[in-house]
């Protein structure tokens, strides 16, 4: 590991190596608890109205507070790294999915757009996956995964109709 100086306030100099528990949360061995307010998420009637943007963020918080949901209470060790795996894997695509559409919402071209939609489709079908891996192997309730997949299918089966209008346009 590479070792860094950190100078305190005193301007004593105390050596710490790099991904150090200690030089990650500075000597404390407190956990960290975030309480903000949580926006409240989509009924389904607004998401039967809402447009792919509005449902892949509405989707990403749900992930996000699923992930945590994860991520609490004791596990055994292969459980622990199992759904710290599964849980890094879906947290990282189906936040993918909004940051892919937002980025496509001031595309440079066309091409730009289908790309990042592209993306954003390849993402949720990722999604899907780690969800049903979660399910399937009793990490996930099945009534808890099939509202989130429900959600991912909705998210999916927009972005296949978007990138086949533009797909056509592009080649007529």
């Amino acid at each position: 590991m590479a070792e860094y100086k950190k100078t305190d306030k005193k301007g004593s100099t105390n050596p710490r190596k790099y991904g150090d528990t200690e030089s990650r949360n500075h000597g404390s061995t407190e956990t960290r608890t975030f309480n903000g307010t949580l926006k409240p998420l989509m009924t389904e009637a607004e998401k039967a109205e809402a447009q792919v943007l509005e449902l892949s963020y509405d989707f990403s918080c749900r992930i996000i507070r699923l992930y945590k949901y994860l991520n609490e209470g004791k596990l055994s060790k292969a459980d622990r790294d199992i759904v710290d795996a599964l849980g890094r894997q879906l947290l990282r695509s189906a936040t993918s999915i909004n940051a892919n559409m937002n980025e496509a919402q001031h595309p440079q071209s066309d091409a730009d757009f289908l790309s990042k939609a592209t993306i954003a489709l390849k993402e949720a079908r990722e999604s899907e996956n780690w969800l049903s891996l979660l399910r399937d192997n009793g990490y996930l309730s099945t009534v808890q995964a099939e509202s989130l997949l429900s959600d991912c299918s909705r998210i999916n089966k927009i972005l296949i109709t978007i990138t086949a209008k533009v797909k056509k346009r592009l080649n007529s």
